[in-house]
Parts: structure tokens; sequence; C-alpha cells
């Protein structure tokens, strides 16, 4: 298999760990690209219709994405245990969790877009505004829910895990873990995880 690849994209990221947790890892070969919305790299295009990553190119000559479908695919090819629950509360629960996590990296990459890819004069501070709101309500949200995580590994934790390690990334000045503890302590065990430390994105 081949994963089209940045290795600062949370959505990459969220794709590598799962294979780290489930031990397929060394059966993905990756593929480094450079491409943002303006700008986009030329096999990711002849991949995924919609130019982005992360897209996985198959063994059987499927391409896949984006990152859920990457997933759940990937959770297909191994005989562990699973990170999409089959059936029932935690399933939903698992998926609610990833759409989440999804969520906040969103609207987070959207404000990052904002400011390095818009010209100067054309930014929009409301813009930035209405999508740091996003992540602000998806934290609290998480706050209230931390103590309930307790030490699950499923897609929901760990699309979580790899959104809150985004915000540290690109966003080191917004201190998150204030009023929020019970998700800072939980972040701080998840993080420390091999897949999570194997992944973690490096500063430029």
């Amino acid at each position: 298999m081949k994963l089209y690849y940045a290795a600062a994209s949370p959505f990459v990221r969220k794709v590598l760990a799962q294979a780290h947790e489930t031990g397929i890892v060394d059966q993905i070969d990756l593929e480094t690209v450079a491409t943002s919305p303006v700008q986009v790299d030329p096999g990711v295009a002849a991949v995924n219709p919609v130019k982005k990553i992360p897209a996985l190119a198959t063994n059987d000559g499927m391409t896949l994405f984006d990152s859920p479908v990457i997933c759940e695919y990937l959770d297909s090819q191994h005989s562990g245990a699973k990170m999409f629950p089959a059936v029932g509360p935690a399933r939903w629960e698992a998926l609610r969790l990833q759409a989440l996590g999804d969520g906040l990296m969103d609207a987070a990459i959207l404000g990052i877009y904002e400011g390095r890819i818009r010209p100067e004069d054309k930014r929009y501070q409301p813009w930035v505004d209405a999508q740091m709101a996003k992540v602000d309500g998806a934290l609290d949200d998480l706050e209230s829910k931390a103590g309930t995580l307790g030490d699950r590994v499923d897609i929901g934790t760990i699309t979580v895990g790899c959104a809150l390690g985004y915000l540290d990334f690109r966003y080191a000045d917004k201190d998150w873990r204030a009023g929020r503890p019970a998700l800072a302590a939980w972040y701080a065990r998840f993080s420390a995880r091999p897949s999570m430390q194997a992944t973690a994105p490096k500063a430029a």
C-alpha cells in the first residue's frame, strides 16, 4: 500500500497512528508530497479527485480518501483488536469522537491557512475567530467527557489525540489546557503512547 503523505498533516498522522496501533505500519509505503489548497501536488491530484491528503493506493488497485475511509479500510487489514467497534454504543461513541476530532482539525487548519496562504491584505480576522470558536467548542465538549475516556484506544481517541497534538504543533501560543484539567491529563497519558510518539510532527 502507498500513502500519500505530509508529516505535518494531522489527518495523515491519524492514519499512521492507527497503523502503528494495529501493527500494520510496515505494510505502508510513504510517498512524501508537498501540497496545499492553492498548489496541488500532481501525484495527489492523480489519485484523489479532490486533491487532498491523505490518499491511499491499495495493493488491489483502489485509491481511498480521506482519513475516515482510509482508517476503516486499514482496520479491515489486520486480525487484532479493531479500532472501529463493530456495533452498539461503543461504535457510535468512537465515531462521534472521530467526527469531533476531525472537526477540530478542520477548523484549526483553516485558521492556519488564513494566515499562511491568503495574502495579508485579504485576511479576514472574523473568519479566524469563527474557526477558533469551533476549536474551543470542541475542546469544551472533550473536557466534559475526558473522564470517561480512560485508557481506550479506538478511532475516536486516536483522532482526538492527533487533533490536540496539532494544536500544540501549530498553535503553541494557545493554552488549550487552561481550564480543561481532565482533558489535559488524558492527553498527557495518551500522547505518551508509542504510536503517538512515532508519529509526532517535527517543528520546521
